[in-house]
């Protein structure tokens, strides 16, 4: 079987990552970056492609669908005080401006 070879999956794997795909390039992800998240997504759910027989089956870990936005905040974590403060501002000033172009 070559790489990337999907046969092993089922349908409803195939479903999963098709969704999980579509949600990336939703939030502005390349397609073949979304692709591969999606089945590396999938894999770390349901521990690579199921196939069938009595007494296979094995537990899915929906953990790794969810941890995507606990990652979110290292770098501001990582600021010192001044940096974020100077961002702050800078931020207010073109929330300034931009309200005073639209009247």
């Amino acid at each position: 079987m070559p790489r990337g070879d999907k046969s092993s999956y089922t349908d409803k794997q195939k479903r999963e990552a098709q969704h999980i795909e579509k949600g990336y390039e939703q939030r502005g992800v390349g397609k073949a970056e979304a692709e591969r998240r999606a089945w590396a997504t999938v894999n770390a759910e349901t521990g690579g492609g199921k196939k069938s027989g009595s007494g296979r089956g094995k537990a899915e870990n929906h953990a790794p669908a969810r941890k995507g936005g606990h990652l979110g905040g290292a770098a501001a974590a990582n600021r010192t005080a001044a940096e974020r403060s100077a961002s702050a501002k800078k931020a207010a000033a073109t929330r300034k401006r931009n309200a005073e172009k639209r009247g």
